[in-house]
Protein backbone atom coordinates (compact mmCIF):
# COMPACT_ATOMS: atom_id res chain seq x y z
CA UNK A 1 0.00 0.00 0.00
CA UNK A 2 1.26 3.43 -0.91
CA UNK A 3 1.32 5.98 1.91
CA UNK A 4 0.54 9.66 1.35
CA UNK A 5 3.36 12.12 1.98
CA UNK A 6 3.91 12.66 5.69
CA UNK A 7 3.13 16.37 5.31
CA UNK A 8 -0.37 15.52 4.09
CA UNK A 9 -0.90 13.44 7.21
CA UNK A 10 0.21 16.39 9.34
CA UNK A 11 -1.96 18.85 7.45
CA UNK A 12 -5.00 16.68 8.05
CA UNK A 13 -4.47 15.78 11.72
CA UNK A 14 -2.06 18.23 13.43
CA UNK A 15 -4.64 20.46 15.15
CA UNK A 16 -6.78 17.55 16.36
CA UNK A 17 -3.66 15.66 17.49
CA UNK A 18 -2.50 18.62 19.58
CA UNK A 19 -5.98 18.98 21.11
CA UNK A 20 -5.96 15.26 21.97
CA UNK A 21 -2.49 15.41 23.53
CA UNK A 22 -3.48 18.48 25.51
CA UNK A 23 -6.46 16.64 26.94
CA UNK A 24 -4.14 13.83 28.00
CA UNK A 25 -1.22 15.75 29.50
CA UNK A 26 -2.40 19.32 30.09
CA UNK A 27 -1.48 22.64 28.56
CA UNK A 28 2.02 22.81 30.08
CA UNK A 29 3.27 19.63 28.40
CA UNK A 30 1.09 19.51 25.28
CA UNK A 31 3.53 21.18 22.88
CA UNK A 32 6.49 19.04 23.94
CA UNK A 33 4.56 15.77 23.88
CA UNK A 34 3.01 16.62 20.50
CA UNK A 35 6.49 17.26 19.14
CA UNK A 36 7.66 13.90 20.53
CA UNK A 37 4.69 12.22 18.82
CA UNK A 38 5.47 13.83 15.49
CA UNK A 39 9.17 12.95 15.65
CA UNK A 40 8.37 9.32 16.52
CA UNK A 41 5.78 9.17 13.73
CA UNK A 42 8.16 10.68 11.19
CA UNK A 43 10.85 8.14 12.07
CA UNK A 44 8.45 5.20 11.85
CA UNK A 45 6.47 6.39 8.82
CA UNK A 46 8.74 5.03 6.05
CA UNK A 47 8.52 1.51 7.52
CA UNK A 48 4.76 1.58 8.10
CA UNK A 49 3.15 -1.40 6.37
CA UNK A 50 -0.52 -0.62 6.81
CA UNK A 51 -1.77 2.88 6.15
CA UNK A 52 -5.46 2.08 6.45
CA UNK A 53 -5.88 3.86 9.82
CA UNK A 54 -3.23 6.57 9.99
CA UNK A 55 -5.23 8.67 12.46
CA UNK A 56 -5.50 5.72 14.83
CA UNK A 57 -1.79 5.08 14.41
CA UNK A 58 -0.96 8.69 15.37
CA UNK A 59 -3.33 8.63 18.35
CA UNK A 60 -1.74 5.40 19.57
CA UNK A 61 1.69 7.03 19.46
CA UNK A 62 0.22 10.02 21.33
CA UNK A 63 -1.19 7.81 24.05
CA UNK A 64 2.16 6.06 24.53
CA UNK A 65 4.06 9.36 24.62
CA UNK A 66 1.62 10.74 27.20
CA UNK A 67 2.15 7.67 29.38
CA UNK A 68 5.92 8.02 28.93
CA UNK A 69 5.69 11.64 30.08
CA UNK A 70 3.83 10.67 33.24
CA UNK A 71 6.32 7.92 34.01
CA UNK A 72 9.31 10.14 33.31
CA UNK A 73 8.03 12.98 35.46
CA UNK A 74 6.84 10.64 38.19
CA UNK A 75 3.82 12.86 38.70
CA UNK A 76 0.49 13.82 37.28
CA UNK A 77 0.54 16.90 35.10
CA UNK A 78 0.18 20.23 36.76
CA UNK A 79 -2.92 22.12 35.83
CA UNK A 80 -3.08 25.55 34.32
CA UNK A 81 -6.36 27.38 33.91
CA UNK A 82 -7.53 26.85 30.35
CA UNK A 83 -8.17 30.57 29.95
CA UNK A 84 -4.40 31.10 30.25
CA UNK A 85 -3.73 28.86 27.25
CA UNK A 86 -1.34 30.59 24.86
CA UNK A 87 -3.27 29.17 21.92
CA UNK A 88 -6.54 30.60 23.21
CA UNK A 89 -9.39 30.85 20.78
CA UNK A 90 -7.87 28.71 18.03
CA UNK A 91 -10.08 25.67 18.51
CA UNK A 92 -7.50 23.82 20.63
CA UNK A 93 -9.55 24.16 23.81
CA UNK A 94 -12.99 22.58 23.66
CA UNK A 95 -15.74 25.21 23.72
CA UNK A 96 -16.97 25.88 27.24
CA UNK A 97 -13.93 24.12 28.71
CA UNK A 98 -14.04 23.75 32.49
CA UNK A 99 -10.79 23.85 34.50
CA UNK A 100 -12.06 21.54 37.23
CA UNK A 101 -13.36 19.00 34.74
CA UNK A 102 -10.20 18.83 32.62
CA UNK A 103 -8.03 18.63 35.72
CA UNK A 104 -10.16 15.67 36.83
CA UNK A 105 -9.83 14.06 33.38
CA UNK A 106 -6.04 14.22 33.67
CA UNK A 107 -6.23 12.45 37.05
CA UNK A 108 -8.08 9.44 35.60
CA UNK A 109 -6.17 6.17 35.11
CA UNK A 110 -4.40 6.00 31.73
CA UNK A 111 -6.97 3.82 29.93
CA UNK A 112 -9.95 5.82 31.12
CA UNK A 113 -8.26 9.16 30.44
CA UNK A 114 -7.40 8.13 26.88
CA UNK A 115 -10.87 6.70 26.23
CA UNK A 116 -12.64 9.79 27.57
CA UNK A 117 -10.39 12.10 25.53
CA UNK A 118 -10.86 10.04 22.36
CA UNK A 119 -14.63 10.05 22.81
CA UNK A 120 -15.30 13.60 23.94
CA UNK A 121 -12.36 15.62 22.60
CA UNK A 122 -11.82 13.75 19.34
CA UNK A 123 -15.45 12.62 18.91
CA UNK A 124 -14.30 9.14 17.88
CA UNK A 125 -16.75 6.27 17.62
CA UNK A 126 -16.16 3.35 19.98
CA UNK A 127 -14.86 1.18 17.14
CA UNK A 128 -12.01 3.63 16.49
CA UNK A 129 -11.37 4.09 20.20
CA UNK A 130 -10.94 0.32 20.46
CA UNK A 131 -8.44 0.35 17.59
CA UNK A 132 -6.37 3.12 19.17
CA UNK A 133 -6.41 1.52 22.62
CA UNK A 134 -5.84 -2.00 21.32
CA UNK A 135 -8.93 -3.44 22.97
CA UNK A 136 -12.41 -4.62 22.05
CA UNK A 137 -15.23 -2.20 21.32
CA UNK A 138 -16.96 -3.36 24.50
CA UNK A 139 -13.85 -2.64 26.55
CA UNK A 140 -13.60 0.82 24.98
CA UNK A 141 -17.22 1.52 25.93
CA UNK A 142 -16.53 0.31 29.48
CA UNK A 143 -13.46 2.56 29.83
CA UNK A 144 -15.45 5.59 28.70
CA UNK A 145 -18.32 4.65 31.03
CA UNK A 146 -16.00 4.14 34.01
CA UNK A 147 -14.17 7.39 33.28
CA UNK A 148 -17.38 9.40 33.03
CA UNK A 149 -18.70 7.78 36.21
CA UNK A 150 -15.50 8.70 38.06
CA UNK A 151 -15.68 12.25 36.72
CA UNK A 152 -19.29 12.64 37.84
CA UNK A 153 -18.33 11.54 41.33
CA UNK A 154 -15.32 13.84 41.53
CA UNK A 155 -16.58 16.99 39.83
CA UNK A 156 -20.02 17.07 41.45
CA UNK A 157 -18.66 16.19 44.90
Amino acid sequence: MSLPPFQMLLDEHAVALHRHVRALVGANDADDVTQEVLIAALRAYPGLRDGSNLKGWLWTIARHKAIDRFRHDGRRPSTVPLEDDPGGGDGVVPPGADDELWSAVRRLPDGQRAAVALRFVDDMPYREIAEVLGCTEGAARQRVHDGVKALRGEVTA
